[in-house]
């Protein structure tokens, strides 16, 4: 019997205002093992640049899934997450044989048996891999919708909603990046001109 493929699935950007959610799901290959992984939000910006390309070189497999505003704002950001999970599994090659995911739900659709790990981020590394992958594409894209939409400042704050992006929003109204389902959004949409 061939060994297990375990993938490791996790997500980056459901907090924020703006910009797409970022899933990744990633197979480690135990024969190329990865030093340094951890939660990604508990490494430095420069430790998750350098091993980014580390576990896309080495894994088995990995896929990146954006999941685009408009899918969050018609399905909702919990069901939007779910269904990009669903798609990143699904673009496994070699497939999965299980699929391990942060947090403690598990996405419809999967195409392996799966189970849900909450803290999976600190706790599995093929997570570890994922959650890496997703927040490094994840704030990469937002500096490049900086410089599409200036003076959100969406290179610094990524999109969440911190005081200086609250005042933007206040003052330049949504950008087309903006998550119009999210509450601070629909409220600056709500004191706007009518048709904006």
């Amino acid at each position: 019997m061939s060994a297990a493929r375990v993938a490791g699935v996790d997500e980056a950007g459901r907090g924020p205002l703006a910009g797409p959610v970022a899933v990744a799901a990633v197979i480690l290959d135990p024969s190329r093992p990865i030093a340094g992984l951890g939660d990604s939000k508990a490494l430095s910006e420069t430790r998750r640049e350098a091993l980014a390309p580390l576990i896309r070189e080495r894994a088995l497999a990995w896929h990146l899934e954006l999941v685009p505003i408009e899918e969050i704002d018609r399905l909702n950001i919990l069901h939007a997450t779910m269904a990009g999970m669903a798609r990143a599994v699904r673009a496994l090659s070699p497939a999965a044989t299980l699929a391990l995911v942060d947090g403690n739900r598990l996405p419809p659709g999967l195409p392996c048996p799966a189970q849900a790990l909450v803290k999976g981020d600190a706790r599995e590394p093929a997570i570890m891999a994922a959650s890496i992958l997703a927040k490094v594409a994840r704030d990469q894209l937002m500096r490049e919708l900086e410089s599409l939409h200036p003076g959100y400042g969406f290179a610094l704050h990524k999109g969440y909603p911190t005081p200086e992006h609250l005042d933007a929003l206040r003052r330049l109204g949504p950008c087309p990046q903006h998550r119009r389902s999210f509450a601070p959004v629909r409220a600056c949409l709500a004191s706007s001109l009518p048709g904006i």
